[in-house]
């Protein structure tokens, strides 16, 4: 995804501020090795590409001044209570060196899961992204976890998944194996199918 930027020369809480008044939004790009770059973005496009998932959690290709470097999107402010997006920060990658980033989950199949058709149970989904090492050329945009087979009762980890070549878990996440998705057959669907076998049963002569 490509995104265009502006160089900035002037910082500081006054110049910070009549940028914002004139639709713009500072930013800053730092890492590998080169000095840390203030720029600006056009507050619009960048509303409206943080909206979008990829942004978040691919690659970006970020164009200052006609000159495009490989960054990853690291930090967002925003305003309290407004729509407003006050600072960026992005960080350079180096296509020859690991990197460490979170990437979503997609769930998948959920609908089609027999605990859930036949069963009633309720699938929940724990966690919504995981942290994973990988080469920036390996990024994934996000991870698929297919639910077609989860059984009541069960629950998905981290491990479980199946990952892209190259890409594997940090060791934080590999460590704790968190729990990504659950299946449970809520109390109340219990109690229902409990009365109803009573119901069936035959009474004693």
């Amino acid at each position: 995804m490509k995104v265009v930027a502006f160089e900035r020369s002037k910082q500081g809480t006054g110049a910070s501020r009549r940028l914002r008044n004139s639709g713009k939004t500072p930013g800053i790009v730092y890492g590998v090795g080169a000095a840390p770059q203030l720029i600006e973005l056009d507050h619009n496009a960048l509303w409206h590409a943080l909206k979008k998932e990829v942004f978040h959690s691919s690659i970006l290709d970020l164009e200052v001044g006609g000159k495009s470097q490989q960054v990853l999107l690291r930090d967002v402010q925003y305003h309290p209570f407004k729509q407003f997006v006050l600072h960026v920060d992005f960080q350079r990658v180096d296509a020859k060196k690991k990197l460490h980033t979170k990437v979503p989950l997609h769930f998948m199949n959920q609908e089609t899961n027999p605990a859930v058709k036949l069963s009633g149970a309720v699938i929940s989904h724990v966690v919504t992204e995981l942290e994973v090492e990988c080469l920036p050329a390996d990024l994934p945009e996000f991870l698929e976890i297919d639910l077609a087979k989860i059984e009541a009762g069960q629950t998905m980890h981290a491990k479980d998944i199946p990952l892209p070549k190259g890409v594997s878990l940090t060791i934080s996440v590999e460590a704790e194996n968190p729990v990504v998705a659950s299946a449970t057959v809520p109390a109340a669907v219990v109690s229902e199918a409990g009365e109803a076998a009573e119901g069936e049963t035959p009474a004693a002569e």
